[in-house]
């Protein structure tokens, strides 16, 4: 690495911010349709509750198994900002759509581009100083986690008042300016070593073989999104249906009460540069666990209790996620985009599946079988991260 990476020097504190804004406004894009899932369906028919959220968090896995590691061979800071800016022109598209299928093509588009939140992760930890990586990690990720909340209360309240493709217009909007912000706020920056694509994309599979520690984050992370996904893509068809007859507002609202939860990332990153990971990773599997027992007892009967599952569900995957990156990064220098490609193309398959599939179960059996969805993937992650232990770095 080079000096300002072992030194920190690169990482003034107007760098930490913008790097925070562009991890939480790009990931924010995908997640904006979620709240609008019953007015879709009203204006595209019931499979738009199925493929928009599914196209959207399938294109953003394959932006970070195709883009992302594009950033350990070429100029961070530049792929930023043309990522950024052709999210913008996809964000129109999404909202002149005419019909399902031009909005679920335009979605997965969207979600291939927004994976410039990936971009600014691993460049954040390779501007860090090497003691204090996951507490900075976590701070950045702390802007990327509240984007995936908060867009849900922004989409949820301009999508009630101005209808959804307001909603992606004015996304297309601060898309632009996030460009701006990454050209003056990001540093210049030049790679440590000239690979060719597909060298890069076959260096994927030797970490993937080589590191067991990388391919137990990766597995656990990515069954508790699915556990995260399998209840945000279908909360709004919960909530806006009898007892609640919530709006789309009211629906997005329970993003703020996950925010919450995001404030524990830099906690998590602090412990585990001091105490290990692997502990943080097994407590964060409990607390999504737990969040499923309370939806499912009390969720389709009291507000409160799914306000206190969302809470629960938040610390426990933020957490979690905080502790497998601190891990996995510290595994490979040099190749912190590749490494952060296989972890979060595992958790954004995992993402996608549990969508589809935690939208499956409330079509097949209601709430009670996307708690049941959610619980089975969360238990399948604590099985995970517990025989983690074993795992040694190489």
């Amino acid at each position: 690495m080079s000096g300002a990476t072992n030194d920190g020097r690169a990482l003034s504190t107007t760098t930490r911010i913008g790097l925070t804004l562009i991890a939480g406004g790009a990931v924010a894009n995908i997640y904006y349709n979620q709240p609008l899932l019953a007015v879709l369906v009203t204006e595209f028919g019931e499979r738009a509750a199925l493929l928009v959220p599914t196209a959207s968090l399938v294109g953003y896995g394959l932006g970070i198994l195709f883009l992302v590691p594009l950033g350990d061979a070429l100029p961070r800071r530049d792929l930023i900002v043309w990522q950024l800016l052709g999210l913008a022109a996809a964000l129109v598209a999404a909202a002149l759509s005419p019909n399902l299928a031009v909005l679920a093509a335009a979605s997965l588009v969207i979600g291939v581009l927004a994976c410039a939140a990936q971009q600014a992760v691993p460049f954040a930890a390779e501007l860090a100083p090497d003691a204090s990586r996951g507490r900075i990690v976590g701070g950045v990720m702390t802007g990327l986690l509240s984007g995936i909340l908060l867009a849900r209360t922004a989409s949820g309240f301009v999508g009630a008042q101005f209808g959804w493709r307001a909603v992606f217009f004015a996304a297309a909007g601060l898309a632009v300016v996030m460009a701006g912000v990454a050209l003056r706020t990001l540093p210049r920056s030049a790679p440590t070593r000239r690979l060719r694509y597909r060298a890069l994309m076959t260096s994927l599979l030797h970490l993937v073989r080589s590191q067991p520690i990388l391919r137990n984050a990766s597995l656990s992370q990515a069954l508790l999104f699915a556990s995260f996904n399998a209840f945000w893509a279908t909360l709004a068809l919960l909530v806006e249906a009898p007892p609640f007859n919530l709006t789309a507002a009211g629906a997005g609202l329970f993003g703020v009460i996950g925010v919450a939860g995001a404030l524990i990332a830099p906690y998590s990153g602090r412990y585990s540069d001091r105490r290990g990971a692997r502990p943080v990773v097994i407590a964060g599997s409990l607390f999504v666990a737990a969040a499923f027992v309370v939806l499912a007892l009390a969720g389709q009967v009291s507000l409160v209790a799914i306000g206190a599952g969302v809470l629960l569900l938040d610390i426990g995957i933020n957490g979690a996620l905080i502790a497998n990156q601190t891990r996995a990064y510290a595994l490979a220098p040099g190749a912190r985009g590749r490494i952060n490609t296989v972890l979060f193309t595992a958790i954004f398959i995992g993402g996608a599946a549990g969508a589809f599939l935690g939208s499956r179960a409330f079509l097949l059996a209601g709430w009670l079988g996307v708690c049941a969805v959610g619980g089975a993937f969360a238990l399948a992650a604590l099985a995970v991260s517990w025989r983690g232990g074993r795992s040694r770095p190489t």
